[in-house]
């Protein structure tokens, strides 16, 4: 074969594979018995092989999985990938028609759609073929993951028409393909997935494209990012037109007269949401019209066109085994059931917290009683009620102990505090909650140092505090379970580099009590350095405003223990940093219009992001806060900017565009 047969030949190919692939996984009406798609499919494997030239971005074979990357790289959305208003009950879906009717007056039908339990992905096309695609991340901005999209059989490499077009879905795992890679997972010793959704997030975000290839990803289409001059008037054309150019569309979506055809939609799914082979979390429903959607417009965070019905949290029956105890790393003593395993919206649930004593005793809940459980928000599992009537006379109370599960000290209840605490600063599930805290992201942030490697590192006496972390040999390091030299020399590299950071991650890894991120980067940016802020009275810390009674009364209990202080002295001579090194106050430009104001910051930055803008303001002096008030000096408003430029406005507080901000900081 020459290379030009070769190349008609690869031409032909991939039109069949093409045509095959969207019959099988987008229509579900296969054309050709597997084998023989398989034997199309090595043809031209050979072929590309042969003749490296022929091979296209958009070709069948890239579905199989690229070279492994070394990172993804940001995408910022053209259109922004906004969020949804949720809806509860009944009432909340008549309240959100009633709005829509009250703000346009006129006839509105509605577009349902199954609320797909997956991960909302951007995808590209020009010229008809798919040359990106990035994960929603924070709605402006996400990850580009084209390779791993690529692998996805369901995604067309190719429309049916050469069109520029940007396209929303949501990527899931079907149920069986879940299961079928948990069981891998489980034989071969590994952590299981939670839940489909968390598999296909995880498959996505493989480095390796060819990991996310293995995984049977599956997608649902539901949106164009933007109309462009296409004519489409409603949302069902849009569908319709998505469909026509070979994008894969749910095809139990249903047009509503009104909203009581919505409420059937939705009753109708909250009895049979478990006959799908996906998981699903709730219905979504849009107002059809194109134009009125354009008349309805946005708040800062989701369109007002649009809403989630949220399914009630699924609840079954189960026993309660047993109850066992857990240390915190303040100490707090929380029990958690232990109950008999049983599938809940899509997992397997074997505990559920049980928070506190007097949650035990309010419940009446004992050991061995048939239990409802339900998953708050569908993610955390949670005792709902006891099924007393069940009970056969053998159930046992339960009692919270006097000492601590874990270190034998005397549990304490504080004043105005349900909780019992264990106080002892040298108990060891405390340390060790305290460890996992210091290497956290917000903290420390040690990358190589998770859960698993910290109780390792415990086990093996190779730590007891949070100095030992510094203190760690590279020969006993290699000694332990699944630890070899690379990881080694990255785990070592990480924690060496850690010693530079800023004051603010090392307060916040210390773990003071009501003492979060933010109010670190506070105080490390008033007192500069750790010496001063050790020194500081109660007096010192109320006069700063963001720091309350309560936090500054820890703070100085905090200090006044010579352990902390023994600690801090060995940091220091490991060779941590101990002073602030984000933008001072005598550093910043005092002169300039930003200084001692106060900043709100709402709708959608095009050419910075949220982040970028506040950490220029807080340079200039000025100080960023989450809402509107009469004590506001400036709104800088993006895009979509909803209810707090109306407020702004309705205070007379001066409101600036994002050009004008950035013309006004950077000149």
């Amino acid at each position: 074969m020459d290379a030009k047969e070769a190349q008609e030949r690869a031409e032909e190919l991939r039109n069949l594979l093409e045509k095959y692939g969207h019959h099988y996984y987008v229509l579900d009406a296969p054309l050709v018995p597997d084998a023989e798609y398989d034997a199309k499919m090595q043809e031209l494997i050979k072929l590309e092989e042969e003749y490296p030239e022929l091979k296209t971005s958009d070709s069948p074979t890239v579905r199989i999985g690229g070279p492994p990357l070394d990172a993804f790289v940001k995408v910022r959305h053209d259109v922004p990938m906004m969020s949804l208003g949720n809806a509860f009950s009944e009432q909340d879906l008549r309240d959100f028609d009633r709005r829509i009717h009250q703000a346009i007056n006129k006839e509105v039908s509605y577009i349902c759609e199954l609320k797909i339990d997956g991960l909302a992905v951007s995808l590209t096309y020009e010229n008809g073929r798919f040359v990106r695609g990035a994960t929603r991340g924070d709605g402006t901005t996400g990850e580009d993951i084209t390779s791993n999209l690529k692998t996805v059989r369901s995604i067309p490499l190719r429309l049916q028409e050469e069109v520029n077009m940007e396209v929303r879905g949501e990527v899931f795992m079907p149920k069986y393909s879940f299961e079928r890679l948990n069981d891998a997972k489980e034989k071969a010793g590994e952590v299981l997935f939670a839940n489909p959704r968390n598999a296909a997030a995880g498959s996505l975000r493989q480095l390796d494209p060819k990991i996310a290839a293995k995984r049977n990803l599956d997608i649902y289409l539901y949106a164009i990012g933007d109309d462009k001059g296409r004519g489409l008037k409603t949302h069902q054309e849009a569908l319709s037109y998505m469909k026509e150019l070979g994008l894969k569309t749910n095809p139990e979506s249903k047009y509503c007269d009104d909203i009581e055809e919505v409420l059937e939609y939705v009753k109708s799914w909250v009895e049979h949401r478990n006959d799908l082979n996906y998981e699903i979390d709730g219905i979504v429903i849009k107002v059809n019209d194109l134009s009125q959607q354009q008349e309805l417009g946005f708040t800062a965070k989701s369109p007002r066109w649009a809403i989630a019905y949220k399914f009630p949290a699924e609840e079954v029956v189960t026993t309660l085994e047993g109850i066992t105890l857990s240390v915190g790393r303040t100490g707090v003593v929380t029990p958690t059931a232990q109950l008999s395993p049983v599938q809940v919206a899509g997992t397997t649930v074997k505990r559920a917290s049980l928070h506190n004593e007097d949650l035990i005793r309010e419940k009446d809940i004992k050991i061995g009683d048939q239990v409802v459980i339900k998953k708050a928000g569908d993610i955390i599992p949670e005792v709902v009620r006891v099924l007393d009537e069940l009970r056969s006379g053998k159930e046992e109370d339960f009692f919270m102990p006097e000492e601590c599960p874990a270190c034998g000290s005397d549990l304490v209840r504080l004043e105005e505090e349900v909780a019992l605490r264990c106080v002892n600063p040298q108990c060891p599930a405390q340390m060790k909650e305290s460890l996992i805290h210091f290497v956290s992201r917000d903290a420390m942030n040690i990358d190589g140092l998770g859960e698993k490697v910290i109780q390792q590192l415990f086990e093996h006496r190779l730590v007891a505090g949070i100095d030992d972390l510094y203190k760690l040999d590279r020969d006993e390091l290699l000694q332990l379970e699944r630890m070899g030299e690379k990881s080694v020399q990255n785990l070592l590299n990480a924690i060496e580099v850690s010693k530079e950071n800023s004051l603010e991650k090392l307060i916040f890894g210390l773990g003071i009590r009501f003492v979060g991120s933010k109010a670190a980067r506070t105080l490390a940016e008033h007192f500069e350095t750790m010496d001063r802020l050790r020194t500081a009275t109660y007096e010192d810390l109320i006069s700063i405003y963001e720091i309350g009674n309560k936090m500054a009364d820890s703070i100085v209990s905090y200090f006044d223990n010579p352990e902390a202080n023994d600690l801090l002295d060995k940091l220091k001579d490991l060779g941590l940093n101990m002073t602030y090194l984000g933008p001072k106050r005598e550093q910043v430009e005092t002169d300039h219009m930003l200084n001692d104001k106060t900043v709100v910051l709402t709708g959608t930055l095009k050419q910075w992001t949220r982040n970028e803008a506040k950490e220029r303001i807080e340079a200039l002096g000025g100080k960023v806060t989450g809402s509107v008030s009469k004590n506001t000096d400036l709104l800088i408003a993006g895009e979509d900017a909803g209810s707090k430029l109306t407020k702004a406005r309705d205070l007379g507080v001066e409101v600036w565009d994002e050009q004008k901000f950035i013309n006004e900081v950077e000149n």
